[in-house]
Protein backbone atom coordinates (compact mmCIF):
# COMPACT_ATOMS: atom_id res chain seq x y z
CA UNK A 1 0.00 0.00 0.00
CA UNK A 2 1.47 3.31 -1.10
CA UNK A 3 0.26 6.49 0.60
CA UNK A 4 0.66 9.86 -1.13
CA UNK A 5 0.66 12.70 1.39
CA UNK A 6 -1.14 15.76 -0.05
CA UNK A 7 -0.65 17.89 3.09
CA UNK A 8 -0.48 17.38 6.87
CA UNK A 9 -4.21 16.66 7.10
CA UNK A 10 -4.94 14.71 3.90
CA UNK A 11 -3.43 11.78 2.02
CA UNK A 12 -4.58 9.39 -0.69
CA UNK A 13 -3.99 5.76 -1.58
CA UNK A 14 -5.04 3.18 -4.09
CA UNK A 15 -7.39 0.34 -3.16
CA UNK A 16 -6.85 -0.91 0.38
CA UNK A 17 -8.18 -3.96 2.17
CA UNK A 18 -9.28 -4.57 5.74
CA UNK A 19 -5.81 -5.99 6.38
CA UNK A 20 -4.29 -2.53 5.78
CA UNK A 21 -6.46 -0.66 8.27
CA UNK A 22 -4.46 -1.26 11.44
CA UNK A 23 -1.26 -0.08 9.71
CA UNK A 24 -3.15 3.04 8.59
CA UNK A 25 -4.23 3.70 12.19
CA UNK A 26 -0.69 3.01 13.43
CA UNK A 27 0.57 5.60 10.91
CA UNK A 28 -1.51 8.22 12.73
CA UNK A 29 -4.55 8.56 10.48
CA UNK A 30 -7.81 9.20 12.31
CA UNK A 31 -10.29 8.82 9.43
CA UNK A 32 -10.76 6.87 6.21
CA UNK A 33 -12.83 7.92 3.18
CA UNK A 34 -13.72 5.44 0.45
CA UNK A 35 -14.26 7.18 -2.90
CA UNK A 36 -14.59 3.94 -4.89
CA UNK A 37 -18.02 2.48 -5.69
CA UNK A 38 -18.40 -1.14 -4.59
CA UNK A 39 -19.72 -1.94 -8.08
CA UNK A 40 -16.46 -0.97 -9.81
CA UNK A 41 -14.38 -3.86 -11.20
CA UNK A 42 -11.75 -4.91 -8.67
CA UNK A 43 -13.22 -2.89 -5.80
CA UNK A 44 -13.04 -4.35 -2.31
CA UNK A 45 -16.50 -3.89 -0.72
CA UNK A 46 -16.35 -0.95 1.65
CA UNK A 47 -18.33 -2.57 4.47
CA UNK A 48 -15.47 -4.91 5.48
CA UNK A 49 -13.03 -2.00 5.48
CA UNK A 50 -15.50 0.12 7.43
CA UNK A 51 -15.80 -2.62 10.09
CA UNK A 52 -12.01 -2.86 10.35
CA UNK A 53 -11.79 0.93 10.61
CA UNK A 54 -14.29 1.00 13.46
CA UNK A 55 -12.37 -1.77 15.25
CA UNK A 56 -9.16 0.27 14.87
CA UNK A 57 -10.84 3.41 16.25
CA UNK A 58 -11.00 5.23 12.90
CA UNK A 59 -13.89 7.25 11.53
CA UNK A 60 -15.11 6.08 8.10
CA UNK A 61 -17.11 7.65 5.28
CA UNK A 62 -18.30 6.05 2.05
CA UNK A 63 -18.51 8.68 -0.68
CA UNK A 64 -18.51 6.68 -3.93
CA UNK A 65 -17.44 8.68 -6.96
CA UNK A 66 -17.58 7.42 -10.55
CA UNK A 67 -14.16 7.68 -12.15
CA UNK A 68 -14.05 10.54 -14.65
CA UNK A 69 -17.49 11.79 -13.62
CA UNK A 70 -17.11 13.76 -10.37
CA UNK A 71 -20.29 15.73 -9.68
CA UNK A 72 -20.82 18.93 -7.71
CA UNK A 73 -22.73 16.83 -5.17
CA UNK A 74 -19.66 14.57 -4.77
CA UNK A 75 -17.50 17.63 -4.11
CA UNK A 76 -19.94 19.05 -1.57
CA UNK A 77 -20.28 15.70 0.22
CA UNK A 78 -16.49 15.30 0.40
CA UNK A 79 -16.09 18.89 1.60
CA UNK A 80 -18.63 18.32 4.36
CA UNK A 81 -16.89 15.11 5.41
CA UNK A 82 -13.50 16.79 5.56
CA UNK A 83 -14.94 19.54 7.79
CA UNK A 84 -16.30 17.04 10.31
CA UNK A 85 -13.88 14.09 10.26
CA UNK A 86 -10.92 14.09 12.63
CA UNK A 87 -7.64 14.38 10.77
CA UNK A 88 -5.45 13.36 9.34
CA UNK A 89 -7.69 11.73 6.74
CA UNK A 90 -6.72 9.02 4.25
CA UNK A 91 -8.98 8.76 1.19
CA UNK A 92 -8.74 5.82 -1.20
CA UNK A 93 -10.05 4.74 -4.60
CA UNK A 94 -8.56 2.55 -7.35
CA UNK A 95 -5.26 4.43 -7.69
CA UNK A 96 -5.68 7.55 -5.54
CA UNK A 97 -6.18 9.78 -8.59
CA UNK A 98 -9.90 10.38 -8.18
CA UNK A 99 -9.40 11.19 -4.47
CA UNK A 100 -6.70 13.71 -5.40
CA UNK A 101 -8.94 15.30 -8.04
CA UNK A 102 -11.90 15.39 -5.67
CA UNK A 103 -9.79 17.04 -2.96
CA UNK A 104 -8.55 19.64 -5.45
CA UNK A 105 -12.14 20.47 -6.40
CA UNK A 106 -13.12 20.79 -2.73
CA UNK A 107 -10.29 23.32 -2.31
CA UNK A 108 -11.15 25.13 -5.54
CA UNK A 109 -14.85 25.43 -4.69
CA UNK A 110 -14.17 26.25 -1.05
CA UNK A 111 -16.77 23.80 0.24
Amino acid sequence: MEICQINDEFAVAGQISADHVQAIADAGFKSLVCNRPDSEDGAVPHDGIEAAAQSAGLEFRFIPVVSGAITEEDVREMGAALKTLPGPVLAYCRTGGRCTNLYGLVQQMGV
